[in-house]
């Protein structure tokens, strides 16, 4: 059997059709286009299965890894950042759409599972996994297995609260990880101290500005007060970042340095990696669910 996975992101959806040995037969990329609404999503998967599906004669499962979560008591998905899906059915509407069987996860939840199993902690037992991106998401995997939790929230570590008086998040709540560690939001706050309206690329190359410096230390100090956090309550094996942000170099060390002062233990040494999948590790976790 084939596997077709997508992966709906805030800004590009990507699919991907893998053969029996996770080996690529084809991948396609296309814009989401979120400000479309719902249904353009919809159609926009319908059409990259569709697409995917005639690159083989060989039956094919369907697996879709989404921003946000099923509710488990409803079905339909919440606390996404692709804020067009909030209350959609969406596993349904795809079935309907496909007329065959379609498997939902988190996308930072396939992230973690496709690093565990092929990436850069496939020899760690228990793995946070980080969506650092459009939004702020996390995943548990323990023993190549994903941890949903009790209400399919397990690792949503971008809104717990660092900043009780903090940033205003759309989830309704204040100081969320997200209002500080997604990539609007520093580029945002790069904005608010610059003057510049830049992208995270361009914001690294103005290391020789004393702007920078405040910006890189906030980032610092955010990045290790929501990851130390997590530490304290997990203890796991491996932390692995992934989305955009995640190709920013300082994170692996001196981010790494910053996170271990804010734990509680008297000897700290967890790793936190970069992921060896690139931005397509939710696409391959997508195939694996």
């Amino acid at each position: 059997m084939h596997k077709i996975g997508i992966d709906l992101g805030g800004t590009k959806t990507e699919g991907i059709l893998l053969d029996e040995k996770f080996e690529i037969v084809e991948r396609k990329r296309l814009p989401t286009n979120q400000q479309e609404g719902y249904s353009s999503i919809i159609n926009l998967i319908k059409n990259l299965v569709d697409d995917l599906k005639q690159k083989t004669d060989d039956s094919i499962s369907i697996g879709v890894c989404t921003p946000g979560a099923l509710s488990k008591q409803s079905g339909v998905i919440k606390n996404s950042n692709t804020q067009c899906l909030i209350g959609k059915d969406i596993k349904n509407d795809l079935e309907n759409v496909l007329k065959q069987k379609v498997s939902i996860e988190n996308d930072a939840n396939c992230f973690t599972l496709a690093e565990s199993k092929l990436g850069s902690a496939k020899n760690f037992d228990m793995v946070f996994g980080v969506i650092m991106g459009t939004g702020v998401g996390g995943g548990i995997v323990i023993k190549q297995q994903i941890h949903n939790g009790r209400t399919n929230i397990a690792g949503e570590w971008g809104h717990h609260c660092i900043k009780p008086e903090g940033n205003s998040c759309y989830c309704g709540k204040s100081g969320c990880v997200e209002t500080y560690l997604s990539g609007p939001a520093l580029e945002k706050r790069w904005n608010d101290l610059s003057g510049k309206r830049q992208t995270i690329s361009e914001i690294l190359q103005n290391s020789d500005e004393s702007m920078f410096t405040t910006w890189k230390n906030e980032l610092l100090e955010n990045f290790a007060l929501a990851l130390g956090n997590v530490i304290d309550i997990l203890d796991p094996d491996a932390i692995v970042l992934g989305g955009g942000l995640s190709n920013i170099p300082f994170l692996y060390d001196e981010g790494q340095s910053y996170v271990h002062q804010q734990v509680f233990t008297d000897q700290i040494d967890t790793p936190i990696l970069k992921n060896k999948l690139g931005d397509s590790a939710g696409v391959f976790g997508a195939c694996m669910i």
